[in-house]
């Protein structure tokens, strides 16, 4: 077991942690006490206090996990705290690949009919990948950035100049299975559907990465915020506050997140706002918030390895479990063995974002980004996110087909230029044991 050192607890601010833990629940009540209550507001307001409730809740889940490490062995950890994180970020996903499941189960292949998407079975299932393609531009246009300015700002506050932010050796194993990942999800926009195949090679991407992983030597989790000032309970007493949280976040999300996603595809119709760009960026920013405030307190306390490393993780899940289980959903709600359906704006988000998860894992294959990379990360995020909400029809999609070939054009030259150290990155990823990784190259 794990326990956490006097020194950890210096800086932690008990009435601060409580705070914010009060916060976070607070701001599940309004969206649980609607839904139990049966009362209908507004649905702007309804996708408001809904989408409130469901950032709540992935706090308190985040928070959880985090400290249950503590308690959990390396291997346990990694394959049980990996699917308790994602949930909140899965949620609204799930719920839009089981609308269009059942739909289809309705329609069969006659679900690209007028009445079929009125029953949502198209809508639904590109609502899912706009979910799941949103989450996943979100983490590396702002999340892996925003590590890399924070830390250069406090750096630069201390009078130090520094140009990058570092990953550890050990960091190899990740980068090296979502560079595989990334290698798979480029045949996906050219596909019809995401099959049980595309699930199965996914999912087992995900279980040998996390088989891998767990191979890491034991090491004490860093932690920050309330987990920090949890963490410090004795044991009993942070194991039943880990284990009420758990509890109190997954009973939030099962109550809200249909709700929530209902109420933010109807707030669309009402306010006359596409509900795939609502679906694609304001989901996404409720259930990654949490991992995008952890990721920020590590780089305000210049802890830039364990920053950058929870954010390529994260992408790691996303890009392997989240696209994997999405048609495993669809599957069982169709009662059939038919792939989710990519239609002709979905497959063109696909490929922008598996080619700027292409151009991501290039800038990494050294194991550090410069400030300059950071920039063009972003700067290349906001355009295209900003020429996207305003773009339309063959002027939208020409934009995404120019953006994608822009990120795999500039990621091929890294690649061809940096071979000898993606060469190093693979063999360090899947080969070296972490006895060798926890030497510097």
């Amino acid at each position: 077991m794990t326990t956490l050192s006097d020194e950890t607890h210096l800086d932690v601010h008990p009435a601060r942690q409580v705070l914010a833990l009060v916060l976070a629940l607070a701001a599940t009540l309004p969206g649980v006490i609607v839904r139990l209550a049966g009362l209908h507001p507004p649905d702007p307001a309804a996708a408001l206090l809904f989408g409130l409730a469901i950032v709540g809740a992935a706090f308190l889940m985040a928070w959880a996990a985090e400290v249950a490490q503590l308690d959990i062995s390396a291997g346990l950890a990694i394959a049980v705290l990996a699917l308790i994180a994602v949930l909140p970020e899965y949620a609204v996903g799930f719920v839009f690949a089981g609308k269009g499941g059942h739909a289809f189960k309705t329609f069969g292949a006659a679900c690209q009919s007028k009445a079929a998407a009125a029953a949502g079975s198209q809508p639904s299932c590109s609502l899912a990948l706009a979910n799941m393609t949103g989450a996943n531009r979100l983490l590396i246009g702002l999340g892996w950035t925003m590590v890399v300015f924070v830390a250069w700002r406090q750096f630069r506050k201390k009078g130090q100049r520094v140009t990058e932010v570092r990953l550890e050796r050990s960091h190899s194993v990740e980068i090296s299975f979502l560079a595989l990942a990334c290698g798979y999800c480029l045949i996906l926009p050219f596909k019809k559907t995401i099959s049980l195949i595309d699930a199965g090679v996914l999912v087992a991407i995900f279980v040998i990465y996390s088989i891998r992983v767990s191979k890491a030597p034991a090491e004490q989790p860093h932690l920050v915020g309330p987990a920090r000032y949890i963490g410090g309970f004795q044991t009993a007493r942070r194991r039943a506050a880990v284990i009420g949280m758990l509890v109190v976040a997954a009973a939030v999300i099962v109550l809200c997140a249909d709700h929530f996603a209902d109420a933010l595809v109807a707030s669309g119709r009402t306010l006359g706002v596409s509900d795939f760009l609502l679906v694609q960026w304001l989901a996404p920013i409720a259930s990654e918030a949490p991992e995008l405030l952890v990721a920020g307190l590590y780089a305000w306390r210049l802890n830039t390895n364990a920053g950058l490393g929870t954010l390529v993780s994260s992408k790691v899940n996303q890009w392997t479990l989240l696209v994997g289980t999405l048609p495993v959903v669809f599957v069982a709600a169709s009662g059939s063995l038919h792939g989710l359906p990519i239609t002709s704006e979905p497959r063109l988000e696909l490929l922008l974002t598996a080619a700027q998860s292409v151009f991501a894992v290039a800038v990494l294959v050294n194991l550090a980004i410069s400030n300059k990379e950071a920039i063009w990360l972003f700067v290349l995020f906001i355009s295209q996110f900003v020429l996207g909400a305003v773009s339309h029809g063959d002027a939208h999609d020409a934009q995404r087909i120019g953006y994608s070939v822009l990120y795999l054009v500039v990621a091929a030259v890294i690649l061809v230029r940096q071979r000898v150290a993606l060469v190093q990155l693979l063999r360090d990823g899947f080969r070296a044991p972490y006895s060798v990784l926890s030497e510097p190259r």
